[in-house]
C-alpha cells in the first residue's frame, strides 16, 4: 500500500516546494523505494498551457501530451520518473469534472458543494492511477492561506483521517527570515504558517525551514516547542551551489531519516554516490563555453527553465561549466547588433510563440550560419533557421511564417493549411487557444548518415512536443538544393521534424522539445553533442 506525502508551504511562494519533492524522491529512491510526485495546483486555469510564461515560467509536457507546472521537471530530472497526465490536476479541472457530471445528473439530484464533491474529486485524483509505488509525494501549489488552496487542504486533511498516520507524512515547506537591522533570523513567520495551517485541521509532522543562514539549535528547538513538532523534525534548508546538491544536504540534515522514522521503516542508508559525482562536474570542470540563448522571455528565467537545466547536463557530460549568455531576441532587429554575438561559443535560439522577436531570432539564426558557429534551434527556433534558410539561401525573399500574416513563401504554417488536400485551418479571435496545439511524444525517423542519426546512435526517436506551426514540407526540395537537409521527418514522411546543414560546424534546427527529457543522470544527446561543439568553437577563437 503507497504512503502519502503531502508537501505544503508558507509564508511567502518560491521557496523551493518543487525542489523539496524531488530531492525527497531522490532519497527515498535511494533507499530502494518506487516514488511517485504529483503536483495540486490551485489556479482556476484549465492548464497553464495559456498562460503567459512571465507568470508562470515554462509548460513542462509529458509523453502523453499534458501541459503541466514547471515543477514536474524536476520531479522527472530527480528521479527518472516519467510524469504523466494525471500527476498535474489543478482547480480548473477539478471543476470542470465536477461540473460535467452535475450536468449528466450523476449526483442524483444533490446540491452539489466544495465538501464532498469537489474535495471527494481532489482525494480521486490524488489515489488515483497507482500501481505498486511505496510513495506518492503530493506537492499543494501556493501558499498556506490562499484562499483558492483551501479545497486542496481540506481535501489532504480528509485524506490524511482516512489513510491514518501510518499511511500519510505532512510536510511544511516555510520561511525562516534574517533581520540584517537586528542581527537575528526570526521563526515568528513560522510559528504563524503553521498556526494557519493548523487552523484548516493539519498538523504538520515534518517542517523544512528554508533559511540564507544556519539555525542556531536554540532556535530549532524553539520552533519545535512553538510549532508542536519533534525538534528533529526541525529541518534546515540553507541556499546551496546547485540544485543538484538538494538530496544531499537534505540527508545530511536528517530529512529521509525522519521519513522513514515517521512510517516505521527499517531501511539502510541512501546511495547518493551518483549524485555526488554530478556535484564534481559541476564543482571541477575542466574549462568552460559560453552559450547565447536568443529568447523572447529572457527577463523571467523559468520561462526557460528545463533549457538552462539541459545546457547544465551538457556541461556535465563534457566536463565543462557551461556560462549562459541570455540575450533579448528584440535587441538583434536593428542594424549592426549581432556583434553582440561574436563572444559566443553557440547559439541557441529557443520555442517562442507569436511575432515579437522573430526576426532578431532570424538575424541570430543567419550569424550563426555565416560565421560558422555552431546553432541549436528548438521548435520556434528551428522554424526561423529554415525561414532564414528560405530567405538568403533559397532566394525566397518573401518567405515566412503565417503566424505572422499572409507570406508569398508559408515556408512555415498551420499544418492543415498545406496538406491533407490542403483543408485549411482558420484560426480567429473566437478559437480556442488551449489544448490545440501538438502535444506529446511524437516518433521521428532519422536519415542515415545525418549528423542527427550519429548524435542519436538510433534509426528513430520519440520527442515530446508543444507547437501549433509546422515547417512546409512542400519547400523541402528547394531548401534541400538550397543546401538545408531535412534529417528527421515524421514516419508519414509530412512533417519536418529535424533540419540541419551538412556543411556547417554544428547545425541543428528540431521542431520537438529535446529539453524537457534532459536528466543530470542522463543529458540529452543533443544538448551533449551541441555543447561538445561549443568546446571545440572555444579552441577556435
Amino acid at each position: 500500500m503507497a504512503r502519502f506525502i503531502f508537501i505544503t508551504g508558507g509564508v511567502v511562494s518560491s521557496l523551493g516546494k518543487g525542489l523539496c519533492s524531488a530531492a525527497l524522491g531522490a532519497l527515498l529512491q535511494a533507499r530502494g523505494f518506487k516514488v511517485r510526485l504529483r503536483k495540486l495546483d490551485p489556479y482556476l486555469n484549465v492548464d497553464p498551457g495559456t498562460m503567459s510564461p512571465y507568470q508562470h515560467g515554462e509548460v513542462y509536457v509529458t509523453d502523453d501530451g499534458a501541459e503541466t507546472d514547471l515543477d514536474l521537471g524536476h520531479y522527472e530530472r530527480f528521479t527518472g520518473v516519467p510524469a504523466r497526465k494525471s500527476d498535474n490536476v489543478t482547480t480548473g479541472q477539478i471543476y470542470s469534472d465536477v461540473l460535467a457530471r452535475e450536468r449528466r445528473g450523476d449526483y442524483l439530484g444533490a446540491t452539489v458543494q466544495v465538501i464532498p464533491h469537489v474535495t471527494d474529486a481532489i482525494k480521486a485524483f490524488v489515489l488515483g492511477d497507482l500501481a505498486d509505488e511505496d510513495f506518492v509525494i503530493c506537492e499543494i501549489g501556493g501558499t498556506v492561506g490562499d484562499i483558492e488552496g483551501l479545497p486542496f487542504l481540506e481535501a489532504i486533511r480528509q485524506l490524511g483521517n482516512q489513510l491514518g498516520r501510518e499511511r500519510s507524512l505532512f510536510l511544511h515547506c516555510t520561511l525562516i527570515p534574517y533581520i540584517a537591522a537586528a542581527g537575528e533570523l526570526k521563526t515568528k513567520p513560522t510559528q504563524h504558517s503553521v498556526k494557519e495551517l493548523q487552523s484548516v485541521g493539519i498538523k504538520p509532522d515534518i517542517l523544512v525551514c528554508r533559511s540564507e543562514r544556519e539555525i542556531p539549535k536554540d532556535e530549532r528547538r524553539k520552533i519545535a516547542l512553538f510549532c508542536n513538532v519533534r525538534e528533529e523534525a526541525v529541518i534546515p534548508a540553507l541556499d546551496v551551489r546547485s540544485i543538484y546538491a538538494v538530496p544531499r544536504a537534505y540527508h545530511e540534515e536528517g530529512l529521509d531519516d525522519e521519513v522513514c522514522r515517521h512510517f516505521g521503516l527499517e531501511v539502510g542508508q541512501p546511495t547518493l554516490e551518483s549524485w555526488d559525482r554530478v556535484m564534481t562536474r559541476i564543482d571541477e570542470p575542466d574549462g568552460e563555453v559560453t552559450i547565447g540563448v536568443v529568447g523572447k522571455y529572457v527577463s523571467l528565467l523559468d520561462a526557460y527553465k528545463s533549457l538552462a537545466e539541459s545546457l547544465t547536463h551538457g556541461g556535465i557530460a563534457n566536463n565543462v561549466r557551461v556560462k549562459v549568455s541570455w540575450l533579448d531576441s528584440e535587441i538583434f532587429e536593428r542594424e549592426g547588433t549581432t556583434q553582440q554575438l561574436e563572444g559566443v561559443h553557440g547559439i541557441l535560439v529557443p520555442g517562442g510563440f507569436g511575432e515579437r522577436g522573430a526576426e532578431g531570432k532570424i538575424a541570430a539564426a543567419r550569424f550563426a550560419r555565416e560565421h560558422q558557429v555552431p546553432y541549436f534551434g528548438i521548435c520556434f527556433g528551428m522554424q526561423m533557421a529554415v525561414i532564414e534558410a528560405a530567405r538568403n539561401l533559397a532566394d525566397l525573399p518573401q518567405a515566412g511564417s503565417t503566424e505572422f500574416g499572409q507570406p508569398t513563401d508559408p515556408v512555415v504554417g498551420l499544418m492543415t493549411e498545406w496538406s491533407r488536400g490542403n483543408a485549411i485551418e482558420r484560426r480567429n479571435s473566437q478559437s480556442d487557444l488551449g489544448g490545440t496545439m501538438r502535444l506529446g511524444a511524437y516518433p521521428c525517423l532519422l536519415q542515415d548518415g545525418s549528423r542527427v542519426r550519429a548524435i542519436y546512435g538510433a534509426e528513430s526517436i520519440n520527442e515530446r512536443h508543444r507547437h501549433r506551426y509546422e515547417v512546409n514540407i512542400n519547400y523541402r526540395e528547394k531548401l534541400e538544393q538550397a543546401g538545408l537537409l531535412f534529417s528527421g521527418l515524421s514516419p508519414d514522411g509530412e512533417l519536418p521534424e529535424i533540419v540541419e546543414l551538412p556543411d556547417h560546424p554544428w547545425f541543428v534546427g528540431v521542431q520537438f522539445h529535446p529539453e524537457l527529457k534532459s536528466k543530470p543522470f542522463a543529458p540529452h544527446p543533443l544538448f551533449t553533442s551541441f555543447v561538445e561543439a561549443a568546446v571545440e568553437q572555444s579552441r577556435l577563437v
